[in-house]
């Protein structure tokens, strides 16, 4: 037994912690969310990942992402995560992308080469070419919706989009999705209405810069991992 992995191979048994070790892992964005995705790979032996992000850290990302610390401000975030990941587990293959996924991009990832999928973006038209690709090719995955100004962890939830409610990003989701003929996608999702903000700051583009804190993110981050290890071993989501 790889005493690494052992305290877990109580519980999923030693064949299925060995059949980790052979799977590829797509991990699109490594933020909030994903960073903590990330970690739950690494700690439960994912043999191969894949990071896919163009973003380089910043302070304003210390409160909530994992690979934010005032030593990695400037880096990008997808080497900080790669560099963390080895250091869980020496034996992991971790590619690390610092690019941004888009519709006219799309071709650039072979999807077909994935056992799971996470999706831990924020951007609309990017989720959908993932989710539509996966669906087309048979790829198992799962889909973050927002956790930007949601205080409460346990209002989070793994389900189908098609039966997910409150939630303005799975709206969105399941209507354009519903066009490509993608009528299921498992996803993480908050029950939670948004809180409304007092002094709403609003970014260059003029959209409304959400408001997060450190245990929301991260929540729907392992639970995004959980369920791709869950579908990994075949215990489902």
């Amino acid at each position: 037994m790889n005493e690494r992995f052992s305290r877990q191979s109580l519980i999923i048994g030693e064949d299925a912690t060995a059949a980790l070790s052979t799977k590829r892992v797509a991990l699109f964005g490594v933020g909030g969310v994903g960073s903590y995705a990330a970690e739950a790979l690494a700690r439960c032996g994912v043999g191969h990942v894949e990071l896919i992000d163009s973003d380089v850290v910043s302070e304003s990302n210390v409160n909530r992402q994992l690979c934010a610390l005032t030593s990695t401000v400037g880096l990008p975030k997808v080497e900080v995560v790669a560099a963390r990941m080895k250091d869980v587990n020496p034996d992991i293959d971790v590619t690390a992308r610092q690019e941004f996924l888009l519709p006219e991009n799309a071709d650039g990832f072979d999807f077909s080469s994935y056992d799971f999928v996470i999706d831990a973006i924020d951007t609309v038209s990017a989720k959908i070419e993932i989710a539509v690709r996966c669906a087309a090719l048979g790829v198992p995955m799962v889909s973050c919706m927002g956790t930007g100004n949601k205080l409460d962890p346990s209002a989070l939830r793994i389900s189908d989009l098609a039966k997910t409610s409150g939630c303005p990003l799975a709206r969105v989701m399941r209507r354009e999705l519903k066009k490509r003929g993608v009528l299921h996608l498992p996803v993480v999702y908050s029950e939670e209405q948004p809180i409304k903000q007092d002094s709403p700051v609003f970014a260059e583009n003029g959209k409304q810069v959400p408001g997060s804190i450190a245990f929301v993110p991260a929540t729907a981050g392992l639970l995004a991992a959980s369920a791709a290890i869950k579908t990994l071993i075949g215990l489902g989501s």
